[in-house]
């Protein structure tokens, strides 16, 4: 499978907070009416990524001093929300994009992010090869990075739920090394001894194409290695950055599912005829229900801002202190974003009534793609860290998934 070319069309420099949140706000607009097309026949959104990546906004975050944004991650939070309540597949593409930026902010040498930003303002977006099955955890990685006797390394492994890698330019390649070091590899995706194979079969988020990557002894050169072992050797917000951006996806899918259920009743649902009331919308039962739901996607919004807030505080001046409060809030927005999500999703058919299962109509695509994305990882371990704070001041751990 050929890359996707970079300079297929001119790629826009994003220079503020601002233009980059209203420039998400004019592509959830248009990506917004094929959505429910696009995941009932998994069509894979090339034309929308392309036009995402035009936009600038996958340069957002790199550095003012290698001439980006360097957007907050409240503005980032706000960008993902925004384009999940069009479509949240597509929000979830470019999500590792920006973890594996953060990596090198992180932790590469002055070269590699010269270098890779450079690509990233190009338009040449990075994927992802992290997860693999079989494993004791989802920590156990097995894929190896081994030297080649030559200053240089080869990699060999098997990935799976590669989202990004099918639509990347780079794909990010979470690697053991020596000593079982943890490392991150970016290698390309037509490099010679990587295969990514389209089998995604989820029952939701169908269009992620978040398929199997293999890698069959891929030459991988000394420069394009980050030691990412040492990003967790103190105090860190990798997994708090990672984390914000699904709790921004849940919020702007709950917040679409109530939206949908909304335009339904106002439109298409006939009332109740116990109701004595004219309209659907008139139905006090039904106002109170989208009461209640509308507290909770409120609720999750706000925690949502909150945790931003609290990425961008410690971002200012990284404690272990500040590192644990950033991760707690992300946590909770996390937990209750998810939950958000998925009552909404189903929420809406009670709200919208028996024509809302019509299977033309597909609706049922917020539910599936807010159940599948809320087993990313389980909202019990957030809960669990945050009542080990709240009881005993435990920090959380340093593992980047919290």
């Amino acid at each position: 499978m050929s890359l996707p070319a970079a300079s297929a069309r001119p790629v826009h420099v994003i220079a503020s907070d601002a233009e980059a949140l209203a420039v998400a706000a004019r592509l959830a607009d248009a990506f917004r009416p094929g959505a429910a097309r696009r995941d009932a026949e998994r069509l894979l959104p090339r034309e929308e990524m392309a036009r995402l990546t035009a936009s600038g906004l996958l340069g957002v975050t790199v550095p003012r001093s290698c001439g980006g944004a360097e957007v907050s991650a409240r503005t980032l939070a706000e960008v993902f929300r925004l384009l999940a309540t069009a479509d949240a597949s597509l929000a979830q593409l470019p999500q590792n994009h920006f973890v594996y930026v953060n990596v090198l902010r992180a932790q590469g040498s002055r070269a590699q992010r010269e270098f890779f930003f450079g690509e990233v303002l190009a338009g040449r977006g990075f994927g992802n090869a992290q997860s693999e099955r079989g494993g004791r955890h989802i920590q156990d990685y097995r894929t190896r990075l081994t030297p080649d006797g030559a200053g240089g390394h080869l990699l060999t492994g098997e990935k799976h739920y590669a989202t990004g890698a099918l639509f990347a330019h780079w794909i990010p390649v979470l690697a053991r090394g020596a000593g079982d070091a943890l490392h991150v590899a970016y290698v390309e995706r037509g490099a010679p001894g990587v295969t990514v194979v389209d089998d995604w079969d989820g029952m939701g988020q169908r269009t992620t194409a978040s398929g199997t990557v293999r890698l069959a002894g891929v030459a991988v050169a000394d420069d394009r290695v980050v030691p990412h072992h040492l990003t967790f050797q103190g105090p860190q917000l990798h997994g708090a950055n990672a984390q914000l951006l699904h709790a921004a996806i849940d919020a702007g899918l709950a917040r679409a599912a109530l939206g949908e259920a909304a335009e339904f009743v106002r439109t298409r649902s006939r009332p109740w005829f116990e109701s004595g009331v004219e309209t659907a919308a008139q139905d006090p039962l039904l106002i109170q229900q989208f009461g209640e739901l509308d507290l909770r996607v409120r609720a999750a919004e706000a925690l949502l801002a909150a945790a931003a807030d609290a990425v961008d505080t410690a971002a200012a001046g990284l404690t272990d202190e500040t590192a644990a409060t950033a991760s707690l809030a992300v946590a909770a927005a996390r937990a209750e974003a998810a939950r958000a999500a998925v009552e909404s999703g189903s929420a809406l058919f009670d709200l919208a009534g028996t024509r809302a299962a019509q299977e033309g109509l597909n609706l049922n695509r917020f539910w599936r793609d807010a159940r599948t994305h809320s087993l990313h990882d389980p909202v019990r371990w957030k809960v669990q860290h945050l009542g080990r704070y709240a009881l005993n001041g435990t920090r959380p751990p340093r593992h980047g998934l919290l």
